[in-house]
């Protein structure tokens, strides 16, 4: 599959924010003095009384947010996935989830692709901390356009959801028209021996690696399941019928996660052979994106590697 890079996908929500502020006035934007790296500066730019910057205090950010979602605003929240998750976590479990409040939660700098900044800027465990959290809708987008379409998924929705973005230049796997819906998978390959599920930027590398398994004769099934929780249920029942053996790719620590999900909802409803491509528990040092993504396991060449080995054929 040609690699054509687009934007960021943290440059699209920035874009999408300020146009969604347009149309609904009821959206308010914090952040915790990254607004330069989230990009919800622009937003800051374009709606200055409607922005809030309240400094490198995350957790209280989450706070304030409840009070604004209680009042009947909007309030989208950014920062470092690994800051705003890990030090707001107390804030998000009682004054978002517990209460049931309509915030939404868009963080940046999302797994280990964000490259030199090392372990302490590198989120790998912010799907399991928030799929954990009761009412929460967790979601992230492959790209551009399903990051534009999945916020505006997000203001449409009513409750807690955490949108995770990323810093490099995301490849082009979707277009303007293609309809997003939290809890509804993509099938983008239809294959019969089996099925790569992803997420994220390893979406990409799925359709890469099913290109080169196709070339080695394995028919190879291709989805993005942009939304971990609520989780297409119906679609990865129908795949596990239909090939009996799955990979699932994500750029998140093995261990509850989009592999976790599915193995879980999997072995209850058609247990099938199963294999995964993830960070292997572990915390990733600093080198630029590619050698990360490379050393770490998370490129095409894993992808096939785990699919010939859930197939039998390594």
């Amino acid at each position: 599959m040609e690699k054509k890079l687009g934007k960021a996908t943290r440059d699209a929500y920035g874009q999408t924010l300020v146009e969604v502020g347009k149309n609904n006035p009821d959206i308010v934007v914090l952040d915790a003095d990254l607004s330069k790296s989230t990009k919800t500066a622009d937003f800051g730019k374009t709606y200055p009384d409607r922005f809030f910057n309240v400094g490198i205090m995350e957790a209280n950010m989450v706070g304030v947010a409840s009070g604004l979602a209680a009042c009947g605003k909007i309030p989208f929240i950014s920062s470092f996935a690994t800051f705003l998750i890990c030090k707001g976590f107390d804030q998000l479990r009682m004054a978002v989830a517990f209460s049931e409040l309509n915030v939404k939660v868009v963080a940046s700098h999302g797994g280990i692709s964000i490259g030199e900044d090392g372990a302490s800027q590198m989120s790998i465990e912010d799907i399991a901390l928030t799929t954990a959290l009761p009412e929460f809708t967790v979601s992230i987008p492959s790209d551009e356009f399903a990051t534009r379409a999945l916020i505006h998924e997000a203001v449409k929705h009513r409750g807690p959801v955490y949108i995770r973005t990323g810093r490099p230049k995301a490849p082009i796997v979707h277009d303007a028209f293609r309809t997003f819906q939290f809890g509804k998978g993509i099938r983008l390959r239809e294959g019969k021996d089996l099925t790569l599920v992803a997420n994220g930027l390893l979406v990409f590398e799925a359709l890469e690696a099913a290109d080169q398994l196709k070339a080695a004769g394995i028919s190879a099934s291709v989805i993005d399941m942009h939304t971990i929780k609520p989780l297409d249920h119906a679609l990865l029942l129908e795949e596990a019928k239909k090939t009996g053996h799955m990979v699932v790719c994500e750029e998140h620590q093995i261990w509850g996660g989009l592999g976790s999900a599915v193995a879980t909802y999997l072995a209850q409803a058609h247990p099938c052979k199963m294999e995964f491509v993830a960070i292997q528990d572990t915390f990733a040092e600093s080198g630029t994106p590619d050698e990360l993504m490379k050393k770490y396991g998370l490129t095409a060449p894993a992808v096939v590697k785990a699919a010939k080995k859930v197939l039998g054929k390594n």
